[in-house]
């Protein structure tokens, strides 16, 4: 049996890999999945309407027959062939393991179908099939060394900069492992040092120092735990330090949309008749274990309502700080507004 290719490995050249009309993105790193997804969708689709030929569907919700369906369905504008990809997909591969068994033996659609399930288990019936004719991508978050090569390769591909590898050490020093966190980190460093130069330790050092991580935060959390003003007095310390607005709208996001996308699993689940556990929402948007119990208390005080409309506002937010109020007394505005009334929730 081969070893699932992990996300890494694949996203250095994603068209080296033969095309599957079965392929799994499996593991816990939401923003590796979301990078393979995207890059399966580039080469299946690859066109300029390709969204016409692209459905999503959620496994809790969706069935056996409206998915094949969907991949069976010809786009009238895009290209010809059809990628659905499953969400989610724990649940539909439990209720649907013998159809997908007899569907990977021997598909019957020219479209692509796209699992995306949390686990992944190897000694499965399916797994095993899959093995032999599909792809199989192993989502886990990497170790901390493969995570600063990552980041070197992806500077240069994406963020037009070259990083130093002891500046991408340093930045997993100071962050962590985390891909999502640290990808925004290097949009905002390849930034400030400019479009095709270099981003060494110094410019870590300076943006992106542990004591200024620590202290966005600790601003995030009473935030997001209804003590506005002393959010706002964090706020103004890292503003005083020097720190950049996009830096600090950078350092902030990740958690504020892992509450949006906690917030809209739960909604899906809802309109598909369910009432999953608030605990379970936030381990699907990758909150880990130990920081679940004050991920619930901060996303119950910041209101459904509000979460649910973090994915605009911070788009709205990341504009802004990059546009029209670039200027230091607007971008300061800006980061207040996003703190204290759409996080904290006060009046203003």
């Amino acid at each position: 049996m081969a070893q699932a290719l992990h996300a890494i490995d694949f996203l250095k050249a994603p068209t080296k890999h033969a095309d599957a009309a079965v392929c799994v993105a499996f593991g816990d790193d939401l923003f590796l999945r979301r990078l393979v997804c995207d890059a399966i969708a580039q080469r299946v689709l690859g066109t300029e309407d390709a969204e016409f030929s692209l459905a999503r569907l959620d496994g809790g919700s969706a069935e056996y027959r409206g998915v094949f369906d969907e991949l069976s369905t010809v786009a009238m504008f895009g290209g010809s062939r059809r990628l659905v990809i499953v969400e989610h997909a724990d649940e539909f591969v439990t209720r649907f393991r013998g159809q997908l068994e007899d569907y990977v033996a021997k598909p019957r659609s020219s479209g692509v179908l796209l699992l995306c399930p949390k686990t992944w288990p190897a000694n499965t019936r399916l797994y095993k099939a899959i093995d032999k004719s599909g792809l199989q991508i192993d989502c886990k978050a990497p170790t901390a060394g493969r995570v600063a090569k990552f980041l070197v390769d992806r500077a240069k591909k994406v963020h037009r900069a070259t990083l130093e590898p002891a500046a991408a050490e340093a930045m997993v020093d100071m962050i962590g492992p985390e891909l999502g966190l640290l990808d925004q980190q290097l949009a905002t460093l390849a930034l400030i040092a400019g479009e095709g130069e270099t981003v060494g330790v110094d410019l870590v050092q300076q943006h992106v120092g542990s004591w200024r991580a620590k202290t966005a935060w600790e601003m995030l959390d009473l935030a997001a735990g209804g003590n506005a003003k002393a959010a706002f007095e964090q706020l103004e310390r890292l503003l005083t330090a020097g720190e950049h607005p996009i830096a600090i709208l950078a350092q902030i996001s990740s958690t504020l949309r892992r509450f949006a996308a906690a917030t809209r699993y739960v909604q899906a689940a809802e309109v598909a008749g369910r009432r999953p556990k608030l605990r379970e929402a936030l381990e699907q948007a990758g909150f880990k274990s130990f920081v679940i119990g004050k991920a619930e208390e901060q996303l119950k005080k910041i209101g459904r309502q509000r979460a649910a409309d973090l994915y605009r506002l911070l788009l709205e937010a990341d504009l802004a700080l990059k546009g029209q109020s670039s200027a230091a007394g607007r971008s300061r505005m800006v980061l207040e507004r996003l703190l204290v009334r759409d996080v904290a929730g006060v009046a203003g």
